[in-house]
């Protein structure tokens, strides 16, 4: 499995003005991927974030498994991380990531309130990998388009204060990675679920990858989506000789390229049935997927 990485100078600002910031805010949201919940979270800025109390928002759930999605709300709960798997499109999105956030901090606000001090809305700063469905949840929060969106990495570019009612304020990031994934697989999975940059990695490493975990998971939406046959799926036919089957039925002769890519966007646009690409029985005692 190829190496992926993506890390860029405005990355690296993003991150130093994270490091900046975190002082002046109450609580961290962090947003992860519910389809790459784990590989999602970024370790510069768990490290960045220190004692700050975290929420963590697991987006894009409607293109999740939701038995697998099930698996990891229990996962962190039980590692007492405070998580939330929200469709950031939901009309309560607002009161619920409120309410979260003041039962997250209610020690804070009580000691607060017990010291006279005047009311004010808690202070929260938004972070998450690129593509993360950051700036779609941020303009639901804020009930109007404050933030851009779009289907790709890189559409935030800098951070801004948004204010979501009188008891939440919002500090957008830009989403950023970190310098070095811990196993190949992570990279491959965040170049998959469209966290990096398309241009930057060989599409048919990673069409490879997901043919694997469609075999093993999703069978039968492989062969309804390319009109496979059972002897197209048989386990002697290798991933690259089944790549090459489906680039013939889609009539791209031998361009398996443009079919890498077309297996790629069908999978993120949900074509390919409701995908969870790793569940907490992958890690190790480290906390890496296997």
């Amino acid at each position: 499995m190829a190496t992926i990485q993506w890390f860029p100078g405005h990355m690296a600002k993003a991150l130093r003005q994270i490091r900046e910031q975190m002082p002046l805010v109450d609580i961290l949201f962090e947003l992860v991927d519910a389809r790459v919940p784990y590989s999602s979270q970024n370790p510069e800025v768990a490290l960045a974030a220190g004692d700050k109390p975290k929420l963590l928002i697991m987006t894009k759930t409607d293109l999740a498994d939701r038995q697998r999605l099930n698996e990891w709300i229990e996962y962190f709960k039980n590692h007492d991380q405070p998580v939330l798997a929200l469709d950031s499109r939901q009309n309560n999105v607002a009161k619920i990531v409120t309410a979260k956030s003041k039962e997250i901090l209610q020690d804070k606000l009580a000691e607060e309130q017990a010291k006279g001090m005047k009311k004010r809305p808690i202070r929260a700063m938004c972070v998450g990998v690129p593509n993360v469905g950051k700036s779609t949840l941020l303009n639901h929060l804020v009930k109007k388009n404050v933030a851009a969106t779009g289907n790709r990495p890189g559409v935030t570019t800098g951070q801004q204060w948004l204010r979501s009612s009188a008891e939440l304020e919002l500090l957008d990031t830009p989403g950023v990675l970190w310098h070095k994934f811990a196993t190949p697989k992570q990279g491959t999975m965040l170049a998959l679920t469209g966290a990096i940059k398309d241009s930057l990695y060989a599409k048919d490493d990673v069409a490879l990858f997901a043919l694997d975990y469609l075999r093993q998971h999703q069978p039968e939406m492989l062969k309804q989506r390319y009109h496979l046959t059972d002897d197209d799926l048989d386990e002697n036919i290798s991933n690259p000789d089944l790549l090459l089957t489906i680039t013939a039925k889609m009539g791209f002769r031998d361009d398996y390229d443009r079919a890498s890519e077309r297996l790629i966007f069908d999978l993120r646009k949900n074509k390919l049935g409701p995908i969870t690409l790793e569940v907490p029985a992958d890690l190790n005692e480290d906390g890496l997927n296997e």
